[in-house]
């Protein structure tokens, strides 16, 4: 008996066990999207030195501390809600797993936008982009669409949303930055220079570093995949994972961003559909038929961006019903269908994405890049809580916690880590503050709203974690 078991599970560790490619090919799917591209375009040349800022001082040592904490004995399980709850306990652990399920919600909407952005440069109805009650009636049909079709299972669903996101993101962006390289090349006007005085943003106001919002966006997601750092054949090549992948996704962002910010004139470039319209512009340029090309890109990439919708709705919700199951939501949730697809909990997410869709839509009117930066703000500062939660829990790590097995360090020196944590806590803090600031071309009637949503988003979202949890305590103390 116990020889089939340890036969079992040397199985499963062989079954489980990654390259570091494998590992960098999970991560990538998390971490680059084409949802920033436009507003990095729209950026400028500044937009090179915001990527080094938020992919090498910020991204890198996120998951790397991600990377050592999930790497601790009897961490390895629960992600950032074993790594809090271990260092900060029980409650905070919980409050960073909630800030990191519903940050997505809004983030949904994010992605609703630029779908339907691209449908309507596709079949020529712009009216599907600026009239709220078409707009929110496509949303909720994509929406409540994808979450219908989970019932299929996770397993299947990951399937398509691989198919989706080769197909709908990875080739249109490789191809719009191909055809970027012969439109330069032929010699059509250039809409940006870039040089050492463009790069570097010379005034700190405002506008300056709300631009910064996006790129911290744009590397979000990197810690999701440090539970694995166990499976990796050699543990140390994590950091190489995460350098390869941080300088593939400022490569993809960097070259995808210049293709649209070069050849489109600042001015044109709406968040929403700078993409697509993007596309067809080069192709016509450089001699294509960019009408028709530009229609199968838009198709292509609302069905790509459909899949990451899919992938984002089944993914944190794994999580969310292991939390269900321990008691930290109430037990109606931590039930699954035959095909253990926790579709109560799915349905609550679609629900809050529908309510924060109706908020920001019909108060956006017809300014559909209002309603953009609205969705990618609130997207930003409801992840950046997590991440501050998480950098705290890091630092009492290795002030409280150094003793702990692990196989994999930041840095072998603590006060090293710590003083690298506090930078990155730093940016982070600042990151959060600047996303209240109102984008750049927000109408000024709207500039209180923008403040005024993301203030009521944010404030909903800090009080449902304690709510839950205060009522989880009382059961535990009447039972």
């Amino acid at each position: 008996m116990k020889k089939e078991k340890d036969r079992a599970l040397e199985q499963d560790i062989k079954y489980n066990r990654l390259t570091a490619f494998k590992l960098f090919a999970m991560t990538s799917s998390m971490v680059i999207s084409v949802d920033e591209l436009a507003p990095f375009g729209k950026t400028g040349p500044t937009a090179l030195f915001y990527l080094l800022i938020a992919g090498l001082v910020w991204f890198i040592p996120i998951t790397r501390m991600s990377g050592e904490m999930a790497s601790i004995d009897g961490w390895e399980k629960g992600g950032i809600f074993t790594w809090v709850k271990g260092s900060l306990g029980d409650e905070t652990g919980w409050t960073a797993m909630f800030y990191q399920w519903i940050h997505i919600t809004v983030g949904m909407d994010t992605m609703m936008y630029v779908i339907i952005g691209a449908l309507s440069i596709t079949l020529g109805t712009p009216w599907f982009n600026t009239t709220p009650l078409v707009r929110f009636a496509l949303m909720m049909i994509i929406l409540w669409g994808v979450t219908a079709i989970q019932v299929i299972g996770v397993k299947k669903i990951g399937r398509i949303a691989e198919w989706c996101f080769i197909l709908g993101i990875a080739i249109p962006v490789i191809f719009i930055i191909i055809s970027f390289f012969i439109y330069a090349l032929q010699g059509h006007p250039l809409h940006m220079t870039i040089n050492w005085h463009t790069v570097i943003p010379h005034q700190l106001n405002g506008n300056t570093l709300v631009a910064f919002v996006p790129f911290i966006l744009a590397f979000c997601g990197g810690e999701a995949s440090a539970p694995n750092v166990k499976n990796l054949k050699n543990p140390r090549s994590y950091s190489k994972v995460m350098l390869a992948l941080a300088v593939t996704a400022i490569c993809f962002d960097l070259l995808g961003s210049m293709s649209i910010g070069m050849t489109v004139p600042k001015s044109e470039i709406q968040n929403s559909t700078g993409f697509v319209y993007t596309y067809g512009k080069i192709l016509t340029s450089i001699g294509l038929p960019g009408n028709i090309l530009q229609k199968i890109v838009g198709v292509m990439l609302a069905c790509g961006i459909v899949g990451e919708l899919g992938n984002w709705l089944a993914g944190p919700n794994q999580g969310m019903y292991e939390a269900a199951k321990e008691g930290y939501m109430p037990k109606f949730f931590a039930k699954t269908t035959k095909r253990n697809v926790p579709m109560r909990l799915m349905v609550l997410q679609s629900a809050i994405v529908t309510f924060t869709a109706v908020l920001i839509t019909f108060t956006s009117g017809r300014d559909s890049d209002f309603a953009f930066n609205v969705s990618l703000a609130g997207t930003t500062a409801q992840y950046l809580m997590t991440y501050m939660i998480m950098l705290v829990a890091y630092i009492v790590l290795k002030v409280k916690h150094e003793d702990l097995q692990r196989t994999y360090w930041m840095s072998k020196n603590p006060k090293l880590s710590i003083a690298v944590a506090c930078l990155a806590m730093v940016i982070t803090v600042m990151a959060f503050f600047v996303t209240f600031i109102p984008a750049e071309g927000t109408p000024k009637d709207l500039r209180s709203a923008y403040v005024i949503i993301l203030i009521v988003l944010c404030g909903i979202v800090s009080v449902i974690p304690l709510i839950i949890y205060h009522f989880r305590k009382n059961d535990i103390t009447d039972n």
